[in-house]
C-alpha cells in the first residue's frame, strides 16, 4: 500500500505469511485481500505513531490506540467522512486473526478486549418474507428457472454463504435425510443444515428436470452447473438473483449475502434462539450472529 509504505522487514514478512495463512484456512478472496491491507495500516500506525517495529512489543494499548487513530483519521479514500461502525468491525475481525495467526505459529502474543462494534442501525435490504415469496414466485419453469428457484432455497432457506453453495456437489444433498452437508465452510468447518420439504422438493426437480440438460451433466459432481456444464461461478448466480429482483419488481439491492441474512432475521422473527441460529448459519461464535440480525437480536 503506497499510501501507508512500511519500513520494517519484520511487518512486510508477516503482512504476507497472514494473507497466507487465510487462503489456507479457506477465507473468501475478497476477505484475503481486505484483511491483510487491514493489518498493513495497523503495522503503519505502530511504526509511526508508536514507534514499534516488531510484533512482541504490541500489546492492548497499540490497538485502542489504532481504533482511535481510525476514527478520527476517517475514510482514507473519502476524507472527511467517518468510518462506519460496519467497516471498523472488519479492522477488528484482521486483528483478532492476527492474533490468533502469531499464537498458533509461535511468532509471539498479542491480545486485546475490545469487543466487535455493534451497527447502530438495522442491517439494511433485508428482504420482508412476502418478498422472499415473490423471488420464487418470479422464476420460470424452465431448465434455468428450476435452477434459479434451486438457488433461492441454497442462499435463503439453507443461509449458506456464496462459497459454500457454489462449492456444493451432488452427493452433498442428501434428499432422503432432509439435509445438505456443507463440507467447504469458513476455516474448512463441516456442518448440516436441515431442510424442509418445500426445499426437498426444489431440490429434487431442480436435479430430475433442470441439471439433467446443462451440457455433460452426467459428468460433472456440482450441484450448480452453468449453460457450459461446468461448476457455475458467484458472478453468473448473482446475475441471474438480479434478474429475479427485477422481474419480481423489488426496488431494493439483493445479494447472495442478502438472502443469508434475511434467513437469519427471520428465524429470529419466528422464535428460534440465537445460539440455534449461529449454529445454522454457521458461525463460530454468537458475535458474528448478533451482527447479522442487528438490532433484532437484542430485541
Amino acid at each position: 500500500m503506497k499510501t501507508y509504505p512500511l519500513h520494517s522487514s519484520e511487518f512486510k514478512q508477516l503482512q504476507k505469511a497472514f494473507a497466507s495463512w487465510l487462503d489456507i484456512l479457506g477465507y473468501a478472496e475478497s476477505s484475503i485481500y481486505t484483511l491483510p491491507r487491514h493489518v498493513w495500516e495497523f503495522f503503519y500506525y505502530l511504526e509511526n505513531k508508536e514507534g514499534i517495529t516488531r510484533i512482541d512489543q504490541i500489546t492492548g494499548s497499540e490497538v485502542k490506540g489504532f481504533f482511535a487513530w481510525l476514527y478520527q483519521r476517517g475514510h482514507a479514500r473519502h476524507p472527511g467522512q467517518p468510518l462506519s461502525d460496519a467497516y471498523l468491525n472488519k479492522y477488528l475481525q484482521a486483528l483478532k486473526l492476527l492474533s490468533r495467526y502469531v499464537r498458533q505459529t509461535g511468532q509471539g502474543v498479542f491480545s486485546f478486549r475490545k469487543g466487535f462494534i455493534r451497527p447502530p442501525q438495522e442491517l439494511k435490504n433485508i428482504c420482508t418474507q412476502a418478498e422472499i415469496t415473490t423471488l420464487y414466485d418470479s422464476c420460470d419453469p424452465d431448465m434455468l428457472g428450476l435452477r434459479d428457484r434451486a438457488m433461492l432455497s441454497v442462499f435463503y432457506a439453507c443461509g449458506l454463504r456464496r462459497n459454500e453453495g457454489i462449492s456444493l456437489d451432488v452427493r452433498d444433498v442428501l434428499l432422503s435425510n432432509k439435509l445438505l452437508y456443507v463440507r467447504k465452510g469458513k476455516n474448512y468447518k463441516e456442518r448440516y443444515v436441515p431442510i424442509g420439504d418445500k426445499v426437498v422438493q426444489d431440490f429434487k426437480r431442480y436435479l430430475t428436470e433442470s441439471r439433467p440438460g446443462f451440457y455433460q451433466s452426467h459428468q460433472q459432481k456440482a450441484f450448480f452447473l452453468s449453460k457450459k456444464g461446468q461448476r457455475i461461478n458467484g458472478q453468473s448466480l448473482s446475475i441471474r438473483l438480479k434478474r429475479l429482483v427485477e422481474k419480481a419488481g423489488l426496488s431494493k439491492e439483493i445479494t447472495l449475502h442478502t438472502l443469508r441474512h434475511s434467513i437469519a432475521t427471520h428465524l429470529l422473527e419466528n422464535g428460534m434462539k440465537i445460539q440455534q441460529i449461529a449454529h445454522f448459519l454457521g458461525h463460530s461464535s454468537l458475535e458474528s450472529t448478533q451482527i447479522y440480525l442487528g438490532k433484532s437480536a437484542l430485541k
